[in-house]
């Protein structure tokens, strides 16, 4: 598919390229192993470094991966770079754990030209816990220095041949034997790898314990950031891939350096006075969303079974801020700065976010905040996802208190807990069955109805009876139970403006925008935390104002008027000053760009993930909730706190151009250009 430029023959290197009309049409060379290279073709568009390579981990060779400029207008990069890749070789027979399912790592064009929160970068795989195409996004430093080193995306395929890590150093691979590595915490493996690499400035990647022992939701850590969602640890695992580090002696270049900084000054004075971005997040951090999760009655409590809980103060993220908080920080390049540093063991780490606080904490009954925190620590030390982890073992408390298994756990009691993550992730006792999931538990045992996840992957903290929308998307979303690629309806539903949480009026058709929003933010290499000022200052500065009374009021009858804008984006050649990221992509990259475009770029890449799925057999029947959530009232006596998902999913259905059976039209796949 690509042009190869290192095959690795009894020692020796042989180097060819594609000859086309008789003329050989590119040949690169890579240093490989001391190999030296000669320069590449660069794209026309800045940003990009221009460079796409493909890596076999089996023979140890690379080579580059073919991408042009047209692709990087209809894909722009990312999660939706990566999700071309594997639709074009993707059939639907491969597994997680099989040579075949190649591992994407991807950047956006934005990385490393000083966007607000732009050092984000993609892992995109099939995934081990639903085996189906997932992805993860992380803020770890990698990204930017794999752009330093010249590469807009690695994508690696096959298994090596024992256990290693590579060392990438511009045109530099090598392979290096990791059996020193091999069994440490990622904590303890980033150091080793300073050590062994003998720099401070680099990027780097690893898995813990829990992906070498493929847990099914392993995960991958650069810089105390998690990529955390969906397994790609154990894919790495799979692969014998223990680590990988980058670094580069290449700029990233801009379109227009003067317009460029300009507007990343004026974006940046927004997002600073935006009472999301600049206010509440730099403040209390995600964590200060818990409060306002308990007033809606979607604070995830005791597995899903409730939507607030009694101690929910005790997790909150005014305690977090004012009694365990250290001092805040963010990922490389980051104003909105929402990372909380708090003592673990003496030693200053990385806090929890939401997720982590409220599933570790009130879902499993547990008022005790330094345990949260340790668990937090323990949890990416060991390479595990702490909403699967934790999910897992609330549903494994809910079994035990029913008599469905005996395993000895118990809401509201965390002593021994720490302990349990270590046993899951080196698969030690009852460890060794919460390393499969809640999914596949309940399949083996029984508990279905409370086993919290959409397509196996397990939700996140909002309890949805009380955020349809949020329930919607959840049930919908390509990779999983994921409240992100689910578009995030619960901003519009008491986390933001406060939109008629019950009713699925104008659900459908807000969910499919914020997705296309939310997947272009993320192709372009950014963190979705900046699309939290898509909602103009006024209407959350004064959330019982007449004009924010009237847009809470008025959006559930807008259902029509968002149809028509998701179905002809191209209405929308505009740059709203809300929405920054467009703007950015012109004066930064040279790309041709509006706020139609754009989000026509997110539904191309949410379509064609979905294809892709639909090649593993995901359909309408498998964009589900557990009975819990769709056919039990949280309330006994409102009938209408459940997630009425089944109209819902209908009017999603036809608004995306889908038929009947969640099955992208050719049509559609035609109008979007991914067919």
């Amino acid at each position: 598919m690509g042009k190869d430029i290192g095959a690795k023959i009894h020692g020796t290197y042989i180097f060819y390229g594609k000859i086309k009309s008789l003329f050989i049409e590119q040949i690169l060379l890579y240093r490989y192993n001391g190999k030296k290279a000669v320069d590449y073709m660069k794209s026309k568009y800045s940003g990009y470094m221009g460079k796409l390579v493909e890596i076999d981990l089996g023979a140890e060779t690379v080579r580059e991966y073919p991408w042009s400029d047209k692709e990087r207008e209809l894909y722009l990069g990312g999660k939706i770079m990566a999700a071309r890749i594997l639709c074009d070789h993707l059939t639907g027979n491969e597994k997680a754990f099989s040579e075949e399912n190649w591992l994407v790592i991807a950047t956006g064009p934005l990385t490393g030209t000083g966007a607000p929160s732009s050092a984000r970068f993609n892992i995109s795989a099939i995934s081990p816990q639903t085996g189906i195409l997932a992805s993860s996004n992380c803020g770890g430093s990698f990204g930017f220095h794999l752009k330093k080193a010249g590469y807009d995306a690695l994508i690696i395929k096959g298994r090596c041949k024992g256990r290693k890590w590579l060392e990438i150093n511009d045109d530099e691979f090598i392979f290096h034997d990791a059996e020193a590595l091999w069994g440490t915490k990622t904590g303890e493996c980033h150091e080793k790898l300073a050590e062994l690499c003998g720099k401070k400035n680099f990027g780097r990647l690893c898995i813990g314990p829990a992906g070498e022992n493929l847990v099914k939701y392993a995960s991958v850590i650069s810089d105390e950031r998690a990529a955390g969602r969906t397994g790609m640890g154990a894919v790495l695992g799979w692969k014998g891939l223990k680590a990988i580090t980058v670094s580069g002696s290449r700029s990233v270049e801009v379109y227009d350096r003067e317009k460029t900084a300009a507007y990343i000054k004026k974006w940046v004075a927004y997002l600073k006075e935006h009472p999301l971005t600049g206010s509440q997040l730099p403040r209390l951090g995600t964590a200060g969303l818990v409060s306002s999760m308990q007033s809606h009655s979607i604070l995830a409590t005791r597995n899903y079974s409730a939507g607030q809980f009694e101690d929910f103060d005790s997790v909150s993220g005014e305690t977090l801020a004012e009694s365990y908080n250290v001092n805040n920080s963010g990922c490389l390049g980051c104003t909105i700065r929402c990372r909380r540093n708090v003592k673990v063991d003496g030693k200053v780490v990385k806090g929890p976010e939401l997720e982590t606080l409220v599933l570790f904490g009130s879902n499993l009954g547990n008022s005790d905040m330094q345990s949260v925190l340790d668990l937090n620590y323990l949890a990416d030390e060991l390479g595990l996802d702490t909403i699967s982890c934790a999910n897992t073992i609330a549903w494994a408390m809910e079994a035990s208190a029913k008599g469905i298994w005996n395993c000895g756990l118990e809401f509201g009691k965390p002593d021994g807990l720490a302990s349990l993550l270590d046993d899951i992730a080196h698969r030690r006792g009852i460890g060794d069955e919460l390393a499969e999931g809640s999914k596949r538990l309940s399949e083996k045992y029984g508990g279905t109805d409370f086993a919290i996840h959409s397509k196996g992957l397990e939700l996140a903290a909002y309890e949805p009876r009380r955020a349809v929308g949020q329930g919607l998307g959840y049930a919908i979303a390509n990779r999983g139970g994921c409240h992100i690629n689910g578009g995030y309806a619960v901003i519009a539903e008491g986390l933001g403006l406060n939109a008629d949480p019950q009713t699925p009026k104008a659900k459908a058709d807000l969910t499919m925008m914020m997705q296309n929003l939310m997947e272009a933010i993320s192709a372009s290499g950014q963190c979705i935390f900046t699309s939290y000022a898509f909602f103009p200052k006024a209407l959350l500065a004064n959330p019982n104002g007449i004009l924010t009374k009237c847009v809470n009021s008025l959006l559930p009858h807008l259902g029509w008027g968002i149809r028509i804008m998701n179905r002809f984006p191209r209405m929308l050649a505009v740059n709203l000053p809300i929405i920054h990221h467009t703007a950015i992509l012109k004066y930064a990259v040279g790309m041709k760009m509006d706020l139609g475009r754009y989000l026509e770029i997110g539904e191309r890449g949410y379509n064609m993930e979905r294809l892709i799925n639909t090649r593993f057999g995901i359909s309408a029947e498998n964009d589900k909730l557990p009975k819990r959530l769709t056919d039990v009232p949280q309330d006994p006596d409102d009938p209408s706190t459940r997630v009425p998902l089944e109209v819902m999913k209908r009017t999603y259905y036809k608004a995306r151009g889908w038929d009947e059976n969640g099955i992208p039209t050719e049509k559609t796949l035609r109008r979007l250009k991914i067919k």
